[in-house]
């Protein structure tokens, strides 16, 4: 990522740079039995864009590698060619793979916008992509190699709205904990292969991860996440304002985050 980016203020953006400790904290007090109070992305408390008020338009959210294990036919395997691609629920595999990734259920709602305008952009395709619960990527790595589940592609609907239903991804050592996504003018453009409109990547809060990490069968996460930072990630030490994502809901129970992608069209 090249490009710095305003950091719009606030307390949202104030809370976000607390320590993780003081998070923690903060997070105990207000939510009792694991319950999750809004994690701040864009500097707004629901996960949208911050327009611009000097040129009331969205700030486009920064391109990023797709990083080697895309699955869309550019670094080997092509899930994007495989039918079924287009789903929601990403927690299985598909076509000649059948298994079930582990890991603690989470929906993460993108909005998708016009730069420009921030007017919804409708009809726009969506694939999202990342590792499992330990840390691996399906078609490429350890013994996700032979599955193809974290995959898939959404179309927006009316309000430039996608939902997918996942597992909350593990932090493997030397990045950050995060999610893929590729934007694509249509379903037709996503599944044959055609130019891609964006390519970028969302981070997930620290302090979720802090509580999420805690629980059973995310044990080396913890590790893995106490030697890295927001700061120093090779993707979003230069700047994570338009591309940390909301997240609201409780452990094992109406897990969600939201974040507002803004793109140039």
């Amino acid at each position: 990522m090249t490009d710095e980016h305003d950091d719009f203020g606030g307390l949202g953006c104030d809370l976000r740079s607390m320590s993780r400790r003081g998070m923690f904290g903060l997070m105990a007090k207000a939510a009792a039995g694991f319950a999750l109070v809004p994690i701040v992305g864009g500097c707004t408390s629901d996960g949208s864009a911050t327009p611009d008020a000097a040129t009331s338009a969205c700030p486009a959210i920064p391109s990023e590698t797709e990083g080697p294990y895309p699955g869309d036919g550019t670094n080997g395997p092509n899930l994007l060619a495989v039918s079924g691609v287009e789903r929601r629920d990403i927690r299985t595999s598909i076509g000649t793979a059948s298994g079930t990734a582990d890991g603690l259920e989470f929906t993460i709602t993108l909005t998708l916008v016009d730069s420009a305008t921030c007017a919804p952009l409708v009809g726009h395709a969506v694939y999202l992509w990342h590792c499992d619960r330990i840390g691996d990527y399906s078609m490429y790595t350890g013994a996700a190699e032979s599955e193809n589940y974290l995959r898939g592609v959404q179309v927006t609907d009316g309000s430039g709205v996608v939902t997918f239903t996942t597992i909350f991804p593990g932090c493997y050592s030397g990045r950050w904990p995060h999610m893929h996504f590729e934007v694509y003018a249509s379903l037709g453009a996503a599944t044959t292969g055609a130019a891609k409109l964006a390519v970028s990547q969302l981070a997930l809060p620290e302090a979720t991860c802090d509580l999420i990490y805690a629980t059973s069968g995310y044990e080396q996460s913890v590790t893995n996440l106490a030697g890295t930072s927001l700061a120093s990630d090779g993707v979003f030490r230069d700047g994570s304002t338009l591309q940390v994502a909301t997240v609201t809901g409780s452990i094992g129970a109406n897990l969600t985050g939201a974040l507002t992608i803004a793109i140039t069209t």
